[in-house]
Protein backbone atom coordinates (compact mmCIF):
# COMPACT_ATOMS: atom_id res chain seq x y z
CA UNK A 1 0.00 0.00 0.00
CA UNK A 2 2.16 2.59 -1.24
CA UNK A 3 -0.19 5.41 -2.93
CA UNK A 4 -0.20 8.28 -1.40
CA UNK A 5 -2.84 10.50 -2.74
CA UNK A 6 -4.11 14.16 -0.95
CA UNK A 7 -7.64 14.32 1.13
CA UNK A 8 -8.74 16.37 -2.21
CA UNK A 9 -7.67 13.73 -4.36
CA UNK A 10 -9.57 10.13 -2.24
CA UNK A 11 -13.03 9.05 -3.11
CA UNK A 12 -14.90 10.39 -0.02
CA UNK A 13 -18.54 9.20 1.68
CA UNK A 14 -17.57 5.77 0.80
CA UNK A 15 -16.40 4.36 4.19
CA UNK A 16 -18.16 0.61 5.31
CA UNK A 17 -19.29 0.28 1.70
CA UNK A 18 -19.91 -3.47 1.16
CA UNK A 19 -21.46 -3.93 -2.02
CA UNK A 20 -19.67 -1.86 -5.12
CA UNK A 21 -21.64 1.86 -5.82
CA UNK A 22 -19.43 2.94 -8.43
CA UNK A 23 -21.69 6.23 -8.65
CA UNK A 24 -20.25 6.99 -5.15
CA UNK A 25 -16.79 7.40 -6.40
CA UNK A 26 -17.11 10.74 -8.41
CA UNK A 27 -16.02 14.01 -7.05
CA UNK A 28 -15.31 17.21 -9.11
CA UNK A 29 -12.00 18.73 -7.32
CA UNK A 30 -9.54 22.24 -8.28
CA UNK A 31 -6.01 21.02 -9.40
CA UNK A 32 -3.40 23.04 -10.39
CA UNK A 33 -2.44 23.45 -14.17
CA UNK A 34 0.13 25.19 -16.80
CA UNK A 35 -0.88 26.43 -19.93
CA UNK A 36 1.60 25.81 -22.97
CA UNK A 37 1.96 26.13 -26.05
CA UNK A 38 1.41 22.46 -27.92
CA UNK A 39 5.12 22.85 -30.00
CA UNK A 40 7.11 23.00 -26.68
CA UNK A 41 4.85 20.11 -24.63
CA UNK A 42 8.12 17.75 -25.40
CA UNK A 43 10.46 20.11 -23.66
CA UNK A 44 8.39 21.50 -21.01
CA UNK A 45 7.11 18.32 -19.75
CA UNK A 46 10.38 16.07 -18.51
CA UNK A 47 10.87 19.40 -16.03
CA UNK A 48 7.36 18.95 -14.81
CA UNK A 49 7.55 15.26 -14.24
CA UNK A 50 7.82 15.62 -10.14
CA UNK A 51 4.62 17.49 -10.22
CA UNK A 52 3.01 15.14 -12.58
CA UNK A 53 -1.14 14.55 -11.64
CA UNK A 54 -1.00 10.66 -11.97
CA UNK A 55 -4.31 9.07 -11.52
CA UNK A 56 -5.88 5.62 -13.15
CA UNK A 57 -7.39 6.01 -16.70
CA UNK A 58 -5.81 9.72 -16.56
CA UNK A 59 -3.74 11.74 -18.57
CA UNK A 60 -1.61 14.47 -17.19
CA UNK A 61 -1.35 16.67 -20.85
CA UNK A 62 -4.63 17.00 -22.42
CA UNK A 63 -5.92 19.80 -24.82
CA UNK A 64 -6.73 22.62 -23.61
CA UNK A 65 -10.60 22.40 -24.63
CA UNK A 66 -12.22 26.64 -24.88
CA UNK A 67 -8.82 27.77 -24.60
CA UNK A 68 -9.52 31.46 -25.88
CA UNK A 69 -5.64 32.20 -27.02
CA UNK A 70 -6.46 29.20 -29.62
CA UNK A 71 -6.58 25.28 -29.86
CA UNK A 72 -2.45 24.80 -29.99
CA UNK A 73 -2.08 25.23 -26.31
CA UNK A 74 -1.68 21.92 -24.03
CA UNK A 75 -2.83 21.85 -20.10
CA UNK A 76 -0.84 19.77 -17.83
CA UNK A 77 -1.93 19.34 -15.12
CA UNK A 78 0.01 18.80 -12.07
CA UNK A 79 -0.24 16.95 -8.05
CA UNK A 80 -2.35 19.64 -5.30
CA UNK A 81 -0.49 17.26 -3.24
CA UNK A 82 2.64 19.06 -4.29
CA UNK A 83 1.97 21.87 -5.80
CA UNK A 84 -0.95 24.84 -4.77
CA UNK A 85 1.11 28.26 -6.13
CA UNK A 86 4.05 28.39 -8.61
CA UNK A 87 6.39 29.26 -6.07
CA UNK A 88 5.85 25.55 -4.79
CA UNK A 89 8.15 24.63 -8.65
CA UNK A 90 11.42 25.00 -7.41
CA UNK A 91 13.55 27.77 -8.96
CA UNK A 92 15.84 25.16 -10.44
CA UNK A 93 12.79 24.22 -12.33
CA UNK A 94 11.04 27.71 -12.47
CA UNK A 95 14.21 28.84 -14.20
CA UNK A 96 14.69 25.96 -16.98
CA UNK A 97 10.32 27.00 -17.32
CA UNK A 98 11.44 30.22 -18.10
CA UNK A 99 13.74 29.33 -20.78
CA UNK A 100 10.55 27.79 -22.71
CA UNK A 101 8.48 30.96 -21.96
CA UNK A 102 6.41 29.07 -18.81
CA UNK A 103 6.20 31.99 -16.38
CA UNK A 104 3.69 32.61 -13.40
CA UNK A 105 1.50 33.61 -15.93
CA UNK A 106 1.40 30.06 -17.50
CA UNK A 107 -0.04 28.93 -14.09
CA UNK A 108 -3.90 28.23 -13.39
CA UNK A 109 -6.50 25.83 -11.90
CA UNK A 110 -9.28 23.68 -13.19
CA UNK A 111 -11.98 21.69 -11.84
CA UNK A 112 -11.70 18.07 -13.02
CA UNK A 113 -14.37 14.88 -12.29
CA UNK A 114 -12.59 11.96 -10.40
CA UNK A 115 -14.70 8.75 -11.20
CA UNK A 116 -13.93 5.50 -9.51
CA UNK A 117 -11.80 4.59 -12.64
CA UNK A 118 -9.40 6.86 -11.65
CA UNK A 119 -8.38 5.26 -8.46
CA UNK A 120 -6.33 2.01 -8.07
CA UNK A 121 -7.94 -0.67 -5.97
CA UNK A 122 -5.46 -0.02 -2.50
CA UNK A 123 -6.94 3.11 -2.40
CA UNK A 124 -10.66 2.60 -2.93
CA UNK A 125 -10.08 -0.38 -0.05
CA UNK A 126 -8.23 2.12 1.97
CA UNK A 127 -11.37 4.38 1.85
CA UNK A 128 -13.67 2.14 2.20
CA UNK A 129 -12.55 -0.96 4.33
CA UNK A 130 -12.97 0.03 8.24
CA UNK A 131 -10.69 2.33 9.64
CA UNK A 132 -7.61 1.11 11.95
CA UNK A 133 -7.62 -2.19 10.79
CA UNK A 134 -5.89 -4.54 8.62
CA UNK A 135 -7.48 -4.15 4.91
CA UNK A 136 -6.23 -6.28 1.67
CA UNK A 137 -2.63 -5.74 1.84
CA UNK A 138 -1.30 -8.54 -0.39
CA UNK A 139 -2.77 -11.34 -2.38
CA UNK A 140 -1.54 -14.09 -4.74
CA UNK A 141 -2.23 -14.68 -8.02
CA UNK A 142 -2.44 -18.01 -10.21
CA UNK A 143 -3.17 -17.59 -13.79
CA UNK A 144 -6.40 -15.83 -13.79
CA UNK A 145 -7.22 -16.73 -9.92
CA UNK A 146 -6.72 -13.54 -7.92
CA UNK A 147 -6.60 -15.75 -4.12
CA UNK A 148 -7.21 -13.97 -0.85
CA UNK A 149 -7.23 -15.41 2.86
CA UNK A 150 -9.44 -12.36 3.96
CA UNK A 151 -9.74 -11.66 7.79
CA UNK A 152 -12.55 -12.23 9.46
CA UNK A 153 -13.48 -8.68 9.78
CA UNK A 154 -13.30 -8.23 6.17
CA UNK A 155 -15.74 -11.36 5.86
CA UNK A 156 -19.04 -9.00 4.94
CA UNK A 157 -17.11 -6.68 2.38
CA UNK A 158 -16.19 -10.01 0.17
CA UNK A 159 -18.28 -9.00 -2.94
CA UNK A 160 -16.87 -5.05 -2.44
CA UNK A 161 -13.25 -6.56 -2.61
CA UNK A 162 -13.90 -8.84 -5.29
CA UNK A 163 -15.91 -7.06 -7.79
CA UNK A 164 -13.26 -4.19 -7.20
CA UNK A 165 -9.88 -7.01 -7.88
CA UNK A 166 -11.93 -8.14 -10.90
CA UNK A 167 -12.04 -4.31 -11.89
CA UNK A 168 -8.88 -3.47 -11.58
CA UNK A 169 -6.61 -6.35 -12.86
CA UNK A 170 -7.14 -6.93 -16.04
CA UNK A 171 -5.46 -10.02 -16.19
CA UNK A 172 -7.87 -11.54 -13.43
CA UNK A 173 -11.21 -13.86 -14.55
CA UNK A 174 -12.00 -15.07 -10.75
CA UNK A 175 -11.42 -14.27 -6.86
CA UNK A 176 -11.36 -16.50 -4.33
CA UNK A 177 -11.20 -16.12 -0.66
CA UNK A 178 -9.32 -19.43 0.69
CA UNK A 179 -9.18 -20.72 4.00
CA UNK A 180 -5.68 -21.06 5.76
CA UNK A 181 -6.05 -24.23 6.32
CA UNK A 182 -4.35 -27.12 4.72
CA UNK A 183 -5.59 -30.20 3.73
CA UNK A 184 -2.08 -32.31 4.62
CA UNK A 185 -3.40 -35.49 2.72
CA UNK A 186 -3.29 -33.34 -0.35
CA UNK A 187 -2.52 -30.01 0.38
CA UNK A 188 -5.39 -28.21 -1.43
CA UNK A 189 -7.55 -25.42 0.37
CA UNK A 190 -11.21 -25.57 0.57
CA UNK A 191 -11.95 -21.96 -1.23
CA UNK A 192 -15.09 -19.59 -2.24
CA UNK A 193 -15.34 -17.94 -5.45
CA UNK A 194 -16.21 -14.15 -4.44
CA UNK A 195 -16.08 -12.63 -7.90
CA UNK A 196 -15.88 -13.53 -11.33
CA UNK A 197 -15.94 -16.89 -13.13
CA UNK A 198 -16.27 -20.29 -11.07
CA UNK A 199 -13.28 -21.66 -13.16
CA UNK A 200 -10.02 -23.05 -11.24
CA UNK A 201 -7.91 -24.47 -14.67
CA UNK A 202 -5.06 -22.16 -14.63
CA UNK A 203 -1.83 -22.35 -17.05
CA UNK A 204 1.03 -20.57 -15.14
CA UNK A 205 5.13 -20.32 -16.45
CA UNK A 206 7.62 -20.69 -13.87
CA UNK A 207 11.23 -21.46 -15.19
CA UNK A 208 10.74 -21.94 -18.67
CA UNK A 209 7.62 -24.57 -18.42
CA UNK A 210 3.87 -24.21 -18.86
CA UNK A 211 1.64 -25.59 -15.95
CA UNK A 212 -1.54 -26.45 -16.28
CA UNK A 213 -3.60 -27.07 -13.50
CA UNK A 214 -7.16 -27.24 -11.38
CA UNK A 215 -6.07 -24.99 -8.22
CA UNK A 216 -8.72 -25.82 -6.03
CA UNK A 217 -8.09 -29.39 -6.45
CA UNK A 218 -4.23 -29.91 -6.13
CA UNK A 219 -1.13 -27.21 -4.03
CA UNK A 220 0.54 -24.22 -5.90
CA UNK A 221 2.14 -21.51 -4.18
CA UNK A 222 3.86 -19.04 -6.51
CA UNK A 223 5.87 -17.46 -3.85
CA UNK A 224 7.84 -20.84 -4.45
CA UNK A 225 9.07 -19.82 -7.88
CA UNK A 226 12.24 -18.16 -6.40
CA UNK A 227 13.27 -21.81 -4.33
CA UNK A 228 12.22 -23.92 -7.27
CA UNK A 229 15.13 -22.39 -9.55
CA UNK A 230 17.93 -22.50 -6.31
CA UNK A 231 16.92 -25.95 -6.04
CA UNK A 232 17.24 -26.19 -9.94
CA UNK A 233 20.79 -24.72 -10.10
CA UNK A 234 22.00 -27.52 -8.27
CA UNK A 235 20.97 -29.82 -10.48
CA UNK A 236 23.53 -30.84 -13.59
CA UNK A 237 22.48 -32.68 -16.42
CA UNK A 238 22.71 -36.45 -16.10
CA UNK A 239 22.16 -35.62 -12.10
CA UNK A 240 19.03 -37.74 -10.64
CA UNK A 241 16.11 -36.31 -8.91
CA UNK A 242 13.43 -38.04 -6.60
CA UNK A 243 10.88 -35.54 -5.98
CA UNK A 244 8.73 -37.23 -2.97
CA UNK A 245 5.73 -34.54 -3.14
CA UNK A 246 6.43 -33.28 -6.38
CA UNK A 247 2.51 -31.64 -7.20
CA UNK A 248 2.09 -30.96 -9.96
CA UNK A 249 5.80 -30.46 -11.07
CA UNK A 250 7.20 -27.03 -10.41
CA UNK A 251 10.89 -29.47 -9.38
CA UNK A 252 10.70 -32.32 -11.73
CA UNK A 253 9.65 -31.00 -14.82
CA UNK A 254 12.06 -28.42 -15.29
CA UNK A 255 14.54 -30.99 -14.21
CA UNK A 256 13.58 -33.44 -16.46
CA UNK A 257 13.81 -30.67 -19.16
CA UNK A 258 17.50 -30.08 -17.69
CA UNK A 259 18.62 -33.73 -18.84
CA UNK A 260 18.25 -35.32 -15.34
CA UNK A 261 17.00 -38.54 -14.37
CA UNK A 262 13.47 -38.24 -11.95
CA UNK A 263 11.43 -39.96 -10.04
CA UNK A 264 8.54 -38.09 -9.29
CA UNK A 265 5.28 -38.70 -7.06
CA UNK A 266 2.87 -37.27 -5.23
CA UNK A 267 0.08 -39.02 -3.15
CA UNK A 268 -3.24 -36.58 -4.71
CA UNK A 269 -4.20 -37.85 -7.40
CA UNK A 270 -5.36 -34.68 -8.99
CA UNK A 271 -1.77 -33.70 -8.78
CA UNK A 272 -0.52 -36.99 -10.62
CA UNK A 273 -3.22 -36.42 -13.67
CA UNK A 274 -1.80 -32.83 -13.77
CA UNK A 275 1.96 -33.49 -13.68
CA UNK A 276 1.92 -36.20 -16.14
CA UNK A 277 -0.21 -33.67 -18.07
CA UNK A 278 2.06 -31.46 -17.70
CA UNK A 279 5.24 -33.35 -18.22
CA UNK A 280 3.86 -34.22 -22.31
CA UNK A 281 2.91 -30.36 -23.07
CA UNK A 282 6.05 -29.65 -21.82
CA UNK A 283 7.53 -32.22 -24.45
CA UNK A 284 9.81 -34.11 -21.56
CA UNK A 285 11.81 -36.92 -22.75
CA UNK A 286 9.93 -39.59 -20.75
CA UNK A 287 12.87 -41.85 -21.09
CA UNK A 288 14.23 -39.92 -18.29
CA UNK A 289 10.15 -39.65 -16.56
CA UNK A 290 9.01 -41.40 -14.21
CA UNK A 291 5.82 -40.91 -12.11
CA UNK A 292 4.24 -42.65 -9.05
CA UNK A 293 0.52 -42.22 -7.30
CA UNK A 294 2.12 -43.33 -3.49
CA UNK A 295 2.32 -42.37 -0.30
CA UNK A 296 5.51 -40.75 0.66
CA UNK A 297 6.72 -43.78 2.64
CA UNK A 298 5.90 -45.85 -0.05
CA UNK A 299 7.72 -43.95 -2.51
CA UNK A 300 11.01 -43.83 -0.28
CA UNK A 301 10.38 -47.87 1.04
CA UNK A 302 9.84 -48.98 -2.61
CA UNK A 303 11.30 -46.85 -5.52
CA UNK A 304 14.13 -45.13 -4.07
CA UNK A 305 15.32 -48.35 -1.95
CA UNK A 306 14.91 -50.53 -5.21
CA UNK A 307 17.04 -47.78 -6.95
CA UNK A 308 19.60 -47.44 -4.75
CA UNK A 309 19.51 -51.47 -4.20
CA UNK A 310 20.25 -51.83 -7.99
CA UNK A 311 23.52 -49.33 -7.76
CA UNK A 312 25.31 -51.33 -5.09
CA UNK A 313 24.36 -54.54 -6.96
CA UNK A 314 25.35 -52.74 -10.69
CA UNK A 315 22.37 -52.94 -12.14
CA UNK A 316 22.44 -49.26 -12.11
CA UNK A 317 24.67 -47.31 -13.49
CA UNK A 318 25.69 -43.38 -12.89
CA UNK A 319 27.88 -41.47 -14.23
CA UNK A 320 31.10 -39.96 -12.83
CA UNK A 321 30.42 -36.69 -10.18
CA UNK A 322 26.56 -37.56 -10.21
CA UNK A 323 24.57 -36.49 -7.33
CA UNK A 324 21.10 -38.53 -6.53
CA UNK A 325 18.94 -35.11 -4.88
CA UNK A 326 16.04 -35.51 -3.02
CA UNK A 327 13.24 -32.86 -2.70
CA UNK A 328 10.73 -33.39 0.66
CA UNK A 329 8.33 -29.88 0.09
CA UNK A 330 5.95 -31.06 2.75
CA UNK A 331 6.90 -28.41 5.18
CA UNK A 332 3.91 -29.53 7.12
CA UNK A 333 5.38 -32.82 7.90
CA UNK A 334 7.87 -33.88 5.54
CA UNK A 335 10.75 -34.18 8.47
CA UNK A 336 8.77 -37.09 9.62
CA UNK A 337 9.14 -38.69 6.46
CA UNK A 338 12.81 -39.04 7.02
CA UNK A 339 12.93 -41.74 9.47
CA UNK A 340 12.19 -44.33 6.79
CA UNK A 341 15.52 -43.64 5.40
CA UNK A 342 17.10 -45.24 8.67
CA UNK A 343 17.83 -48.58 8.21
CA UNK A 344 16.15 -48.81 4.55
CA UNK A 345 18.18 -51.57 3.48
CA UNK A 346 19.38 -54.37 5.37
CA UNK A 347 21.36 -56.50 3.27
CA UNK A 348 24.67 -55.40 4.75
CA UNK A 349 26.93 -57.16 2.21
CA UNK A 350 26.19 -53.81 -0.05
CA UNK A 351 27.29 -51.75 2.69
CA UNK A 352 31.00 -51.23 0.78
CA UNK A 353 29.28 -50.79 -3.12
CA UNK A 354 27.28 -47.94 -0.98
CA UNK A 355 29.76 -44.77 -2.50
CA UNK A 356 27.21 -42.32 -4.03
CA UNK A 357 26.40 -38.68 -3.29
CA UNK A 358 22.84 -38.29 -1.98
CA UNK A 359 21.54 -35.19 -0.86
CA UNK A 360 18.24 -34.58 1.10
CA UNK A 361 16.44 -31.02 0.75
CA UNK A 362 13.68 -31.07 2.63
CA UNK A 363 11.39 -28.11 4.21
CA UNK A 364 9.85 -27.18 7.57
CA UNK A 365 8.00 -25.06 8.79
CA UNK A 366 9.28 -23.09 12.46
CA UNK A 367 7.12 -21.20 14.54
CA UNK A 368 9.31 -19.17 17.73
CA UNK A 369 13.04 -19.57 18.02
CA UNK A 370 16.37 -19.28 16.06
CA UNK A 371 14.46 -20.71 13.23
CA UNK A 372 17.86 -22.16 11.83
CA UNK A 373 18.66 -24.32 15.00
CA UNK A 374 14.99 -25.57 15.56
CA UNK A 375 14.88 -26.15 11.45
CA UNK A 376 18.04 -28.69 12.00
CA UNK A 377 17.63 -29.78 15.23
CA UNK A 378 13.92 -31.13 13.75
CA UNK A 379 15.83 -32.98 10.94
CA UNK A 380 18.51 -34.51 13.33
CA UNK A 381 15.29 -35.51 15.56
CA UNK A 382 14.46 -38.01 13.17
CA UNK A 383 17.46 -39.96 12.01
CA UNK A 384 19.02 -42.20 13.91
CA UNK A 385 22.73 -41.29 13.48
CA UNK A 386 23.54 -37.97 12.96
CA UNK A 387 27.49 -38.88 12.54
CA UNK A 388 29.18 -37.24 10.06
CA UNK A 389 26.40 -35.35 9.02
CA UNK A 390 26.49 -32.33 6.75
CA UNK A 391 24.13 -29.93 7.74
CA UNK A 392 23.08 -26.42 5.54
CA UNK A 393 20.24 -24.62 6.81
CA UNK A 394 18.25 -22.03 4.60
CA UNK A 395 15.62 -19.46 4.71
CA UNK A 396 13.21 -19.56 2.17
CA UNK A 397 10.47 -17.36 3.00
CA UNK A 398 7.96 -15.71 5.95
CA UNK A 399 4.85 -17.38 5.99
CA UNK A 400 3.51 -15.03 8.76
CA UNK A 401 5.19 -12.94 11.48
CA UNK A 402 5.99 -15.92 14.16
CA UNK A 403 6.32 -18.71 11.17
CA UNK A 404 9.08 -18.73 8.82
CA UNK A 405 9.49 -21.91 6.15
CA UNK A 406 13.10 -23.38 6.02
CA UNK A 407 15.12 -25.80 3.86
CA UNK A 408 17.42 -28.28 5.37
CA UNK A 409 20.22 -29.78 3.31
CA UNK A 410 21.94 -33.03 4.41
CA UNK A 411 23.97 -36.19 3.01
CA UNK A 412 22.49 -39.38 3.44
CA UNK A 413 24.98 -41.64 4.60
CA UNK A 414 25.86 -45.01 4.95
CA UNK A 415 25.13 -45.17 8.30
CA UNK A 416 21.38 -43.85 7.47
CA UNK A 417 20.61 -46.04 5.04
CA UNK A 418 22.40 -49.23 6.32
CA UNK A 419 21.76 -48.47 9.93
CA UNK A 420 25.40 -48.61 11.06
CA UNK A 421 26.95 -47.48 14.13
CA UNK A 422 28.70 -44.54 14.23
CA UNK A 423 32.37 -46.41 14.42
CA UNK A 424 31.84 -48.13 11.09
CA UNK A 425 31.54 -45.10 9.16
CA UNK A 426 35.32 -44.59 8.55
CA UNK A 427 35.04 -42.31 5.56
CA UNK A 428 32.61 -39.45 7.55
CA UNK A 429 34.69 -36.14 8.79
CA UNK A 430 33.01 -35.38 12.33
CA UNK A 431 29.65 -33.71 12.34
CA UNK A 432 30.29 -29.91 11.18
CA UNK A 433 28.47 -27.60 8.82
CA UNK A 434 28.35 -27.57 5.53
CA UNK A 435 27.56 -24.31 3.07
CA UNK A 436 26.02 -26.67 -0.07
CA UNK A 437 24.98 -23.72 -1.87
CA UNK A 438 29.17 -23.27 -2.14
CA UNK A 439 29.72 -26.94 -2.57
CA UNK A 440 27.31 -28.17 -4.67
Amino acid sequence: MTTKLSVALIPVGVRGMKVLDRQKFLRNVIVPILKVSEEKVSNITPICKNYLLKLENFKPVQSLHGDIEGSNRKCIHLNPEKINRWKDITEEDRQSLKKYDVTEENFDSKEIQLTYENFKYDVIFKTVLPENEDIVSGFSQIGHIIHLNLRDHLLDYKPLIGQVLLDKIKTCRTVVNKSNIIDNTYRNFSMEVIAGEEDFVVTVKENRCNFQFDFSKVYWNPRLGKEHERILQFLKPGDVLFDVFCGVGPFAIPAAKHKCKVFANDLNPDSFTWLNHNAKQNKVDMSLFNSYNLDGKDFICTVFKDYIVKLCQGKEELNENTTIHITMNLPAMAVEFLKYFNGLINDQSLVDKYNFKILVHVYCFVVGGDPYNVAEQSVKGNIVDTYGIHISVFHVRNVSPKKEMMRVTFKLTRNIIFGLKTELEFDEPPSKKLCVEEKM
